[in-house]
């Protein structure tokens, strides 16, 4: 236990805490833009990231990996909050963190089995695309000096690894950067014009709200939702760091942990939020391995607040688009356009489908599933071949099954039979088939009650074990044929 702890937490001390200070810098700008979108003031987003951040390094699954608030989360809240205001987010906020402990509870992170690789590189991609786009809007439009200062700082981070690995070379564009600015007094858009920062700790509080069930009838449909897409993000967050990393993590610890970290924040006034690809990969990509690195990120945002503030809102704002521009293209996984040649066409298109829902709805949970439903469909597709060849050998018309029976293969397999034949004995062979569903003995069921009204006698031979235990349950015409090995 005591060798676990050090490993996570203290193996490597000084990068984690480097990389922490970098996150906790950018994580800044993206908490009070998310706290803007979903319709509450500025400091409920930061004391998300914060509580957030602080908590999961203690109990999340992933080590490294960084949870605040989110953007996808943000878009969840805007009705609620617009209809009945800030405390029943906190209210569902609370209930998000107890549905996703009980998902952790019941195992759900085995459904991460079910996503296809096509659907992982198709929302990396997606995310990369959307965090490139939520930059756009701070140097659009704006002046020359926004455009160099964005230059500067990809040419920075860019180049200065190469040759200085001590100190991250983001951390050091916006040190140098900021003193620039300040001491050359030049005019750009900056933190502050975001929102303003309080310099205070966040508080304990139960929400003020009737506790009844009309009021659960309004956060479940919002907790449920918010639960969903957290944790889908947070655990294919955790599969991307785990690639990076070459390390496992433990998703339904994660799952767990993603609900205590939601319900901690709910009674401290922050929003419901879940795992960041971004600060994420801005954490691995720094050198951040351990808790350390995401405990170190919340407590430093927390300690940029209460003791820097004032000096927080004045990091100029091209400074954190060129960081997250430079996350952008590190994050985009550009073999993605040799795989587009190279992978089986309808691997592709689940790629590519996954991609343009996520950035079309900006919604991962959407784009994800459908890509997954793709998925499902072209899969169906590909196994639902079914082959029956015809042998026929005096008394006896022998037909060879080739393939697997279920819902999406018995139209093909009836059609497939003659039932011109008479006075036969008809055998059905399945050594080379497999009976998956009930759909499956229903054809048997009626290929073989076709034959017996033309006095056929039928037998069905090479079932395995679990098809001929299948058959024997679900079929309603047992004593017209026989089974037989």
């Amino acid at each position: 236990m005591l060798e676990k702890i050090k490993k996570e937490w203290f193996s490597n001390v000084r990068a984690d805490i480097l990389s922490g200070a970098v996150v906790a810098l950018a994580l800044i700008p993206e908490a009070i833009a998310f706290s803007i979108i979903a319709g509450v003031d500025p400091m409920v987003g930061l004391y998300a990231s914060f509580l957030i951040a602080v908590t999961i390094a203690f109990v999340g699954g992933r080590p490294a990996m960084i949870s605040a608030a989110t953007g996808a989360m943000a878009l969840l809240m805007v009705p609620l909050v617009k209809e009945y205001g800030h405390d029943y987010l906190l209210a569902a906020t609370v209930l998000t963190g107890v549905i996703q402990i009980l998902f952790g509870v019941f195992k759900i992170a085995k459904l991460m089995k079910f996503i296809p690789r096509a659907v992982m590189i198709g929302f990396v991609n997606a995310l990369a695309i959307l965090v490139f786009l939520a930059q756009v809007p701070h140097i659009l439009g704006e002046s020359t000096v926004t455009y160099v200062f964005v230059g500067i700082t990809l040419v920075i981070v860019y180049v200065l690894p190469r040759f200085v690995q001590s100190i991250p070379a983001p951390l050091i564009a916006i040190v140098v950067l900021t003193a620039v600015t300040l001491y050359a007094g030049i005019d750009m858009k900056v933190v502050g014009d975001l929102g303003g920062i309080t310099k205070s700790l966040p508080e304990f509080f139960i929400p003020n709200i009737p506790f009844n069930f009309e009021t659960l009838a309004i956060v479940f449909p919002y907790s449920i939702a918010l639960a969903i897409v957290g944790l889908l993000e947070s655990l294919l967050t955790a599969s991307i760091v785990d690639d990076m990393t070459g390390t496992d993590s433990n998703k339904n610890k994660e799952a767990k942990g993603q609900g205590i970290a939601n319900i901690v924040t709910g009674f401290f006034g922050g929003m419901a939020g879940c795992a960041m690809i971004g600060q994420s990969v801005i954490n691995v990509k720094s050198g951040g391995r351990g808790r350390l690195s995401t405990f170190v990120a919340g407590l430093f945002l927390m300690f940029l607040i209460l003791v820097l503030g004032d000096l927080v809102v004045q990091i100029p704002m091209p400074v954190l688009v060129g960081i997250m521009i430079m996350v952008c293209i590190g994050t985009f996984d550009w073999s993605s356009f040799t795989y587009l040649r190279k992978a089986p066409r309808t691997d592709a298109i689940v790629m590519l489908a996954t991609v343009i829902i996520v950035v079309a709805t900006h919604d991962l949970s959407k784009g994800v599933i459908a890509g997954v439903i793709l998925s499902a469909i072209f899969f169906v597709a590909k196994i639902a071949k079914i082959k029956v060849t015809e042998n026929y050998m005096n008394d006896h018309a022998h037909f060879k099954i080739e393939g697997q029976l279920f819902f999406a293969s018995v139209e093909d397999f009836v059609d497939a039979f003659n039932y011109s034949i008479e006075s036969t004995n008809v055998i059905i062979d399945f050594r080379q088939s497999h009976v998956w569903d009930d759909s499956a003995v229903g054809a048997i069921d009626k290929v073989v009650n076709k034959y017996n009204e033309n006095k056929n006698n039928v037998t069905i031979k090479g079932l395995d074990s679990s098809s001929e235990k299948l058959v024997e349950k679900l079929t309603i015409h047992n004593k017209s044929f026989v089974i037989s090995d």
